[in-house]
Order: C-alpha cells, then structure tokens, then sequence
C-alpha cells in the first residue's frame, strides 16, 4: 500500500499514526481528534513554570496545555504531548517547560527531543510536506504559504523546510544580543557555523532593532557576514528574515 508513492512500511511512528486514520490533506490532522481516540482529554489552562502537563493511567490521560500560549503553540504543544502519550504511556505526570517543547531541539536522545520529533511529523508529515516543495524555492515566503496550510508555527516549518532540502540551507535564530539557535540542511557542510550576533549590514538587523513585524524581501547579500568557515568569503546567500512572535528574528539562508 502507498500513499502519493510512498510505502507505508517507511513511515515514521507518527506518520504511520495519521495513516491509520486515513489523513491525506494537512486540513485533516485534527490533533483534539487523535487525542480524543488515543483515550486523551485535552484541556486548556493557565499553567504555571510549563507549556504543557500530561497525566496519564494505562489507557486514559489528560493533557493540559497553557491558554495564554499562542495557537501555533499551543497546537505543537499538544503534539509534543501526544509523543509523551504514544511512547510513554502509563508513566505519571510529564511537566513539560518551553524549552522543552521546541520544535528547533528534535536531534538530541532525551524523552523531550523525542516528543518534539514525534510533534514535528505529526503536524507536519514527510509524505505530505515533501511533495509540496517540489520546485519551490526554500525561503520564508514558501515557508509561510505550508505554515498556513500545515496550520502549523513559521519556526517549526521553516526547519522542517531546510531538513527536507537538497540545497545548502541554514535556518537561525537572533535576539538583540545573541544567536539563540541554528539547524541546516544536510547539503551544508558542517563546518559551516552562523555568527553570534546579527550583523549591522545586513537586512535582518534593521527589523530586529525596529517595530515592524514584516518579513525582509529575499535578498541576496554576502556569506561572511551570516556565516563562518570555510570558503564563506567567496560566496553569497539568498537570505529572508521575519520576526517571530517573541521578538527575535528568524532567517532562512541559501548558501550560493
């Protein structure tokens, strides 16, 4: 059996989930649904010092996720949680902070990085998000297009966008004082880092320091001031930035 050719024997765990259920439009993932048949409640709460809790007994279990989150959130929480509840079910109370639950930290072995996987494909499924990249161009703009279709966050799309790319793709992440995080495509060498701080000569410093909120236009500008390593001094980047709801500055870059 395959789904747009892909056999259902190499989907992941979560994939294989949204499979049994016969989801083949993002508009489909209902994630209050899935819950509901996989014997958990959802509520949501004001919660204090986490993002999201589950309770959990055998077969049933409650899952409270913080109402003052923003939606994107909230929905990556409650797939994060899910994670918890289809590994982890049966083991107690899982309190889970924001740094916990952030779809940037999927690589490491820990439960949390795990739940984050699991939330990633869940919301965002390889056999349906990689079709729709074919012939797109990896920036912000065909990022947002499938976050909005995906009804999932910039952030998390916008690396699962490089991850799934076959160019060199770097997605970062900028504050006001420091780099917060990084992930890249495997077609970028490791060797390559991203500087420490946004550099004053490039488009993303501008938005970073003022009150818009627009993405940048894509624009191409020099590797050496984004990156570090080797040959980034003769080479260039496609870049686009946009502020997240948090105040930092997310860019997808496209090394040249």
């Amino acid at each position: 059996m395959s789904i747009q050719g892909i056999d259902s024997s190499q989907l992941t765990k979560p994939e294989r989930l949204l499979w049994t259920y016969g989801i083949t439009d993002p508009k489909e993932i209902d994630l209050e649904a899935i819950a509901f048949d996989l014997g958990a409640k959802v509520r949501y709460r004001k919660l204090d010092g986490c993002d999201a809790r589950i309770v959990g007994d055998k077969n049933t279990a409650i899952i409270s996720i913080n109402s003052e989150a923003y939606p994107k959130r909230q929905r990556f929480s409650l797939a994060h949680e899910l994670g918890h509840w289809h590994e982890d079910r049966g083991k107690g109370v899982l309190p889970c902070s924001a740094e916990d639950i952030s779809p940037q930290n999927i690589e490491a072995k820990s439960k949390e990085a795990l739940a984050n996987a699991f939330a990633s494909q869940l919301i965002l499924p390889n056999y349906l998000f990689k079709p729709r990249i074919i012939d797109r161009q990896p920036n912000l703009d065909t990022a947002s297009c499938l976050a909005k279709e995906f009804n999932a966050s910039l952030t998390a799309t916008a690396i699962k966008l490089a991850k799934c790319s076959c160019a060199k793709v770097m997605v970062v992440c900028h504050s006001q004082t420091k780099r917060e995080w990084f992930c890249r495509s495997n077609a970028l060498s490791s060797e390559i880092w991203p500087i420490s701080q946004v550099h004053h000569d490039t488009s993303a410093f501008e938005l970073l320091f003022s009150e818009s909120s627009k993405k940048t236009a894509c624009k191409k500008e020099a590797a050496n001031i984004w990156l570090t390593g080797p040959g980034v001094f003769n080479s260039t980047v496609n870049v686009q930035s946009a502020k997240l709801p948090d105040g930092t500055i997310l860019s997808l870059l496209v090394v040249i």
